[in-house]
């Protein structure tokens, strides 16, 4: 079998090959967007739901983020938000309904404070 009659056997494969690529539907890769300001909506300390009065926590586009004058970077972990500056490391759950559950042992004990997405950033949000 000579060059010149694998060639075209060879050309119809990468062409074949081709026109199947080219039927495959493309889709973008899902990306999970958590910027944004977050409202304090409930507090739990010693399984007690108690009145929330924490104050917002704020993520930035740029991968920073404020909490009472706590200031650092976050990194999104598949459903987890990880929370750091130079001392302290937090980890903080992605719920459902846009929302963030961050755990941590405090002055009372273990508290959980439950974070939600204002509704005036919801509404900058295309579903599309």
């Amino acid at each position: 079998m000579g060059p010149l009659r694998v060639m075209p056997a060879f050309l119809r494969c990468v062409a074949c090959a081709l026109f199947c690529f080219a039927l495959i539907p493309s889709s973008k890769a899902q990306t999970l967007e958590i910027s944004g300001s977050y409202e304090c909506t409930q507090a739990m300390e010693d399984g007690k739901i108690i009145p929330c009065t924490a104050a917002p926590l704020i993520l930035k586009e740029n991968g920073k983020f404020e909490l009472r004058g706590w200031e650092g970077t976050y990194l999104v972990d598949g459903d987890w938000v990880e929370l750091s500056d130079s001392l302290t490391k937090a980890r903080a759950k992605i719920a459902p309904g846009h929302k963030i559950v961050l755990r941590y042992y405090g002055k009372h004990g273990w508290e959980e404070l439950t974070y939600e997405r204002r509704v005036a950033e919801m509404e900058k949000i295309s579903l599309a």
